[in-house]
């Protein structure tokens, strides 16, 4: 199975592990617009001395505004005015609903109200600038223009104001937007505005990945504590496929108490796929210990003992992965099925790889993987039909693949009685699948060598002429190399003694020179000296 799709498999509900910046880090996530994030972080640290609870009550209004949960949201921005009346912002929550339930009138008292209780504040102003625009970004144009210059006035290079433009400029032109997110970094208080960096990543990561995982280099820098910044840059590795360094930012990640469950479960996987598998291990069981239900987790257990070729405690893990409730994807089962062949338990193998084929029945690569299977468990005329189905599934299949069909079928002909129809059939498919490969690499010792066997098996392991010269061009395809003498001893083994013993009887002195040939290659056969001495 590929990464990203195992990955994703492996994701579970997120869950918050601790608060080392608390409100700070939930405020980052809002405004970088990952509500869910920021809920946790809220809802875990509103009780903290630290914690504005007015504010918070506003980000959990905003949070249930979004969701269009607008009864939730305004008892949020009245229980933040109730804690603290002179807080602007929960006003502005009331103004967004009042918009959203077509009260312009309304919304203007309550906008007004906000202004005036936090007089000079940019990001209040913006924030009411991006309510209109939420809103109707058409329809309230005037107003939206109008509170982003009341923010400049306040604030003439206020970050928030250059990330509300950009905001508005991403969906059409992600050249500017990219540029006002840059003003907003670049400016004097761009530090305390990480959601800049993150929405700068966000926008120019299609056009330009390297420029996105730049940018929050830089804010881990700035902030080398920051969950957000952390995990935004681990993300954006692993979203560029550099796995490598997506591991080693997730590890550092994971050390932060703001860091959630489900990266951990991500970090098991990539430790996985970067071979890691004892840490990869030890940290799956580490969450299976906090949460033993943990279906993903469990996963990587089998995983992970299957790469470490330990098949009994990769089976024992697969036992108890089974037998939780979750959704089972092929690789879960062909690995399974994978230990009990390595334990010579071939038939119980199978069956694992013929579960995994009933969930992806049209997945051309299981039938070659179950080919395989079957092949380990002498089930040769399964095997023949499962490669045989995957060649005819897959259009770009390999020569390399219709080789193996060969032998496949070579297999299945060479252990049925000869005088069944299955034998003939059998060879006949062999010679078919030979033949075609033979056409494409005529000059192959390993295609020349399977050739010959084949034929052999399709005449009921009777020699012929046509054999015959196929021997003779192993033999000369060998002595092209000196090298063969010793590197493919047991092909010219296989073609001086049968061409050997098929001249017996018409050519002695022809057999003789083969046996000859044969004692050379095999001085240590002293039976073999002895029948070439008395050979007249």
């Amino acid at each position: 199975m590929k990464l990203k799709t195992l990955l994703a498999f492996m994701l579970g509900a997120v869950a918050f592990t601790g608060s080392a910046q608390g409100f700070k880090d939930a405020v980052e996530y809002y405004r970088a617009d990952q509500p869910d994030e920021a809920e946790i972080i809220i809802n875990r640290t509103i009780s903290d001395a630290a914690t504005d609870k007015s504010m918070a009550n506003f980000y959990l209004g905003q949070i249930a505004f979004q969701r269009q949960n607008y009864a939730n949201a305004k008892e949020f921005f009245e229980k933040g005015i109730s804690i603290n009346a002179d807080n602007g912002y929960n006003y502005v929550g009331l103004g967004e609903i009042a918009l959203q339930q077509g009260d312009k009138s309304a919304a203007d008292d309550f906008f007004k109200q906000a202004a005036k209780l936090n007089k000079k504040d940019a990001v209040l102003l913006t924030d009411i600038a991006r309510a209109f625009y939420n809103a109707d970004a058409t329809a309230y144009q005037k107003e939206i223009k109008k509170y982003i210059a009341d923010a400049r006035k306040a604030d003439k290079v206020c970050p928030a104001v250059y990330i509300l433009e950009a905001d508005m400029l991403a969906p059409v032109n992600v050249g500017d937007a990219a540029g006002y997110y840059e003003m907003a970094m670049s400016a004097t208080d761009g530090i305390n505005y990480p959601e800049a960096f993150v929405k700068y990543a966000r926008t120019y990561f299609p056009v330009n990945p390297n420029y996105a995982i730049d940018g929050l280099k830089k804010l881990l820098e700035l902030q080398p504590n920051s969950a957000l910044a952390q995990r935004e840059l681990a993300e954006k590795y692993y979203d560029n496929d550099q796995l490598t360094m997506a591991a080693e930012q997730y590890g550092k990640y994971i050390q932060n108490p703001n860091h959630f469950k489900r990266d951990e479960q991500r970090y098991v996987g990539l430790l996985y796929f970067g071979k890691k598998y004892d840490e990869s291990n030890a940290l799956a069981a580490k969450i299976l210990a906090e949460d033993p239900d943990n279906f993903y987790m469990k996963r990587m257990r089998m995983l992970n003992y299957a790469a470490l070729e330990q098949p009994e405690k990769a089976i024992e893990e697969g036992d108890k992965f089974f037998q939780t409730t979750g959704e089972f994807v092929p690789n879960d089962y062909t690995t399974y099925g994978d230990m009990y062949i390595a334990l010579g338990q071939d038939s119980i193998g199978v069956l694992q790889y013929e579960k995994a084929l009933t969930l992806a029945p049209e997945k051309a690569s299981l039938y070659k993987d179950i080919s395989q299977a079957y092949t380990a468990a002498k089930m040769y005329g399964k095997a023949a039909e499962a490669q045989q189905k995957f060649i005819d599934m897959d259009p770009e299949h390999t020569t390399n693949d219709v080789m193996i069909l060969a032998r496949r079928y070579q297999n299945a002909a060479a252990t049925s009685d000869a005088e069944s129809p299955e034998h003939a059939d059998y060879s006949q498919k062999a010679i078919a699948a030979i033949e075609e490969v033979y056409n494409k690499v005529p000059d192959n010792l390993q295609v020349l060598t399977t050739r010959s066997r084949i034929y052999l098996i399709a005449n009921n392991n009777e020699m012929n002429d046509d054999i015959e010269q196929q021997l003779i061009k192993i033999i000369e395809q060998l002595d092209s190399d000196p090298e063969n003498v010793t590197a493919r001893k047991q092909d010219y083994i296989f073609a001086l003694n049968l061409l050997g013993k098929y001249n017996l009887g018409k050519d002695r002195e022809q057999a003789k020179a083969y046996y000859t040939r044969f004692l050379e290659i095999n001085p240590e056969n002293e039976n073999l000296r002895t029948f070439v001495e008395n050979l007249k």
